[in-house]
């Protein structure tokens, strides 16, 4: 087994750590402060060829493959897991499109989004429908050369800001009754709802879309009538979770590092707390879990490039990074003691950001049942 990456690849972690530290964490305070999405920062890393990781080349993009994304969210999510997060959910949005659009769908949209001039997002979720797809109620009929769009979707990331969004939605009954088209912002009947206001993730939008008899060409229909649950949920199981598991090493990473320079520095009895057990036990907790979060996640993800079914895979690392981003945000702020309670010190950020990645692309509780199904089928 080889645990080495490629020299392309460690050029592109320091490449990402240099610009997140340099253009992004410069940013982080105003998006806290403001919750806006930093579009001259995604408009950059367009021209730093970062957008276009995980599109071919022959749209504009530098096709590095799943093993290189998961290195880029991990360095995004270190400075800001909202941006780490909008990263992910612009590959989810694009995932669709490389791996079920049409020609001209992918010679039309993926040129701009590897450049960074558009957003793409995806939009399933609804108030009847989250980690149940097939619950939605938003409808599609066809009627002449397009279809009438008719529903609300929630808790969309990035959903007011994408120019580009893939939205499922009911064309029929039973598992083949679902179907996925892509929506410009800009089509006749699409609208925005409430922008909502989260206490994570700031400056990474969420919010509702309500479709009020949008008109869709035809020709956007994504596959073909029947194929929504393949086209969304392929992608949310493979490239939404692991790029959630992404965001949790992140988190992790700078928990670490926020706690060990802390716990080096803060004096208490005539000595660092670094060298009381009980930190240095939480802190050995937590660099174990960044360990078996990193072999999980780099795992999955070299799996997905060697085309291999990893389904589980994912749900593994998925559930366990983000879990474990919440355990040491938790030990962070505890090392912190009642500085960790305080604004000025970001282990509160990671905290708060940490919480969300939980839910994205599945819950903990999903992630197990698609190990369980797993297990049950191979030791019986």
């Amino acid at each position: 087994m080889d645990f080495q990456f490629s020299p392309q690849q460690e050029l592109l972690r320091k490449s990402i750590r240099e610009f997140a530290e340099g253009a992004i964490a410069r940013k982080v305070q105003h998006m806290e402060e403001t919750d806006e999405v930093p579009w001259d920062l995604y408009k950059e890393m367009g021209k730093q060829l970062y957008m276009g990781i995980m599109i071919p080349k022959e749209y504009g993009g530098t096709n590095l493959g799943n093993l290189s994304r998961m290195i880029m969210i991990e360095e995004l999510a270190r400075v800001s897991a909202a941006v780490g997060m909008a990263m992910q959910i612009f590959h989810l949005g694009i995932a669709p499109l490389t791996d079920f659009g049409s020609e001209s769908q992918k010679k039309k949209y993926l040129p701009g989004l590897a450049k960074g001039e558009n957003l793409a997002t995806i939009a399933v979720t609804e108030a009847t429908g989250g980690s149940d797809p097939t619950g939605i109620q938003t409808t599609a009929k066809l009627e002449g050369d397009h279809y009438v769009l008719n529903g609300r979707k929630c808790f969309i990331t990035h959903g007011h800001v994408a120019d580009v969004l893939i939205i499922m939605a009911k064309t029929g009954e039973g598992p083949k009754g679902f179907s996925a088209f892509l929506v410009e912002n800009s089509f006749p009947g699409f609208k925005l709802g409430r922008k909502e206001r989260k206490f994570g993730l700031r400056g990474c939008n969420t919010g509702e879309l309500a479709m009020e008899n949008c008109i869709v060409p035809r020709e956007y229909l994504m596959g073909n009538e029947g194929d929504g649950l393949k086209v969304c949920m392929a992608g949310i199981s493979e490239v939404g979770r692991a790029g959630m598991a992404g965001c949790g090493l992140g988190v992790i990473q700078a928990c670490l590092e926020a706690s060990v320079k802390f716990a080096n520095e803060r004096i208490l009895g005539g000595k660092p707390i670094s060298q009381h057990q009980a930190i240095q036990w939480m802190i050995s907790d937590m660099y174990m879990d960044l360990e078996a979060s990193r072999l999980l996640c780099y795992r999955a993800a070299w799996m997905r490039d060697q085309k291999m079914r990893c389904d589980t895979d994912m749900a593994m690392a998925k559930y366990y990074a983000t879990e474990a981003a919440v355990r040491c945000s938790k030990k962070a702020v505890d090392i912190h003691g009642g500085y960790g309670y305080m604004m000025e010190y970001p282990v509160q950020r990671y905290y708060r950001d940490a919480e969300i990645l939980i839910a994205s692309a599945g819950t903990s509780e999903i992630q197990r049942i698609v190990m369980a199904r797993k297990a049950l089928t191979s030791f019986k």
